[in-house]
């Protein structure tokens, strides 16, 4: 199905139109998955194939990591470098609704830092996993990203980040 160039109905904080028609634009978005996204089941899968045994999405933890280690008091987050502002190549900030934009990655990035000291309060300890890792310029590639996760697991730190070798 072809999509038509229609203008949307302009809103105050809309500069441009869509370039989209609303019910196109609709469906685009509801592509876009928060849980179950393409790099968390490459590491679910990965850690899993070594033995880790962990919960998903846990709701009764700060921000719902997207893997729950309990036996190793480990909360897991595979970030998309776009959604949370990553300072890599595969973040930009889209050229139109700007201000849109990157007020939601202020707010993401906001809740982060507010669900990452929440998690050492209770206890946990934080991997977070950049989508960077393992896709696009600089990547440290799939294997090496299960492996110094594997070595957090395992370890007593309480904190890392996981992310390309490039800014």
């Amino acid at each position: 199905m072809k999509a038509t160039l229609q203008s949307s109905p302009k809103r105050k904080s809309e500069k441009l139109p869509d370039v989209v028609d609303q019910q196109t634009r609709s469906r685009m978005m509801s592509g876009i998955r928060g849980v179950n996204t393409k790099p968390e089941l490459v590491i679910r899968k990965a850690l899993h194939r070594q033995g880790f045994r962990f919960r998903l999405h846990a709701h009764d933890v700060p921000g719902r990591p997207d893997l729950l280690l309990p036996k190793y008091r480990a909360a897991i987050f595979v970030h998309g470098c776009f959604w949370h502002g990553h300072d890599c190549s595969l973040f930009r900030v889209p050229g139109t609704r700007t201000e849109f934009w990157q007020a939601k990655i202020d707010r993401n990035r906001n809740r982060d830092a507010e669900v990452a000291v929440q998690l050492a309060d209770q206890g946990w300890r934080q991997l977070s996993i950049w989508e960077c890792a393992f896709r696009g310029p600089g990547q440290i590639g799939l294997d090496e990203t299960i492996a110094r996760t594997v070595q957090w697991i395992r370890s007593d730190f309480t904190s890392l980040e996981i992310r390309s070798e490039t800014l």
